[in-house]
């Protein structure tokens, strides 16, 4: 484990999955702070506050195994006796915890030892040992008949994978609570899930269908263990502006009542959405701007910043251009307040990477749409595939021949 990036450890600490007292599981605010450390654009006198703040929570929770990686890392100061402290400690509850699970086998009912090796589950998600907390969740899992307490472990299992962005464990869990809900599960449980698929295709660059799973979730979000509402709104945000044609923005984000409540509280944010819809380019800029910075120290979507800066940038001229067959150079630079060369530099490059459907007159300084006839496209495709059938089925005919 590196000390940035997600850092490494456990999520789901306290033994609730779902947030119900509305804060974040404290295990992915200092997954956060990690990623933070490891940022090379926070600066040095915040670092040391976060050095401090991942400290008291290595501490308070007795993470030995995240303390040895981050002190290995160089990301805090090596203390021998503070991790044998840790570990004694750890020790020392595992046996009850096991004295527990024992007695509750020979004396007590099956819910009663499934609550035990849930115990144990959690208190090794809560120290940060990844795998036994895993192997331990197979085990409770065992223990476990109703399908809601099921999908309880699977939620449990997505905060680990979280926490260490582990994108396979992520992957076969969601698999795996889709299965469950075949056999039943409630409403509550299944909006749920949709939030942290959405995240999950958030961070692994599937915009479009993060787009869709958080409109679904909305007004039944209530997955605070993963973030406020307020950034849940961000992301839902950001992912629709560059997966939603025009009339669908309107429709789900620039007009959603849910959006409307609370857009405010994230700075740039309103100004970002209706400058795009309203055509204010020059504001959109600004307000453009102003997010990157929130967009850079977020963990799941600074591995995408680029990308990400590319795709916003390829609808917003998109937009400008579709309204004209032809536009100066200079109409456009003064329409998004920046230089003729600015603009020129700009689309020649995404015009050679065939994300905008214009050529640039240099001589006359004008820019000339040339925007694909879809029909004829479609007539050009379903020749192309004929002709490809027809091949093949000659090939095939002589090999029946012979």
């Amino acid at each position: 484990m590196d000390g940035g990036g997600g850092g490494g450890g456990g999520g789901g600490g306290g033994g609730s999955t779902s947030g119900d007292d509305g804060k974040q599981e404290k295990h992915l605010v200092l997954a956060h702070k990690l990623f933070l450390l490891s940022h090379p654009d926070v600066d040095d006198l915040s670092k040391v506050d976060l050095r401090s703040d991942v400290l008291s929570a290595v501490k308070s929770d007795d993470m030995a195994p995240l303390f040895e990686s981050l002190a290995a890392a160089g990301v805090l100061e090596p203390d021998a006796v503070l991790l044998s402290e840790m570990r004694a400690r750890i020790d020392e509850e595992i046996r009850k915890l096991d004295e527990k699970i024992a007695d509750a086998e020979e004396n007590l009912g099956e819910s009663e030892v499934r609550e035990a090796h849930l115990a144990k589950s959690l208190y090794f998600v809560k120290v940060g040992e990844k795998e036994k907390a895993l192997e331990q969740l197979k085990v409770t899992e065992g223990k476990t008949v109703a399908i809601g307490q099921k999908m309880d472990l699977v939620f449990y299992t997505l905060q680990i994978g979280l926490f260490y962005m582990d994108f396979d464990l992520i992957s076969k869990s969601i698999d795996k609570a889709k299965k469950l809900f075949e056999e039943g599960g409630d409403w509550e449980r299944k909006n749920r899930l949709k939030v942290y698929e959405g995240l999950y295709c958030m961070a692994t660059r599937n915009f479009k269908k993060a787009t869709s799973l958080f409109l679904d979730s909305i007004s039944t979000f209530t997955t605070y263990e993963l973030f406020p509402y307020d950034t849940f709104i961000f992301y839902t945000v950001l992912t629709s502006i560059i997966s939603l044609d025009r009339v669908s923005l309107k429709q789900k984000v620039v007009d959603a009542p849910e959006i409307l409540a609370v857009i405010s509280k994230v700075p740039h944010l309103s100004e970002f959405l209706n400058s795009l819809y309203n055509c204010q380019y020059k504001s959109f800029f600004v307000a453009f701007s102003g997010l990157t910075e929130q967009i850079k120290l977020d963990r799941y979507l600074q591995p995408h910043f680029r990308y990400y800066m590319r795709e916003v940038r390829t609808v917003v001229y998109s937009q400008f251009l579709e309204s004209y067959k032809s536009v100066t150079m200079e109409a456009m630079a003064s329409a998004f307040g920046v230089t003729v060369d600015f603009i020129d530099q700009e689309l020649s490059r995404f015009i050679a990477a065939g994300k905008l459907h214009c050529k640039i007159d240099k001589v006359a300084g004008v820019l000339e749409t040339n925007r694909p006839d879809e029909r004829n496209a479609f007539y050009q495709s379903t020749i192309k595939q004929g002709d490809f059938l027809l091949n093949r089925i000659q090939k095939l005919s002589r090999v029946i021949d012979l």
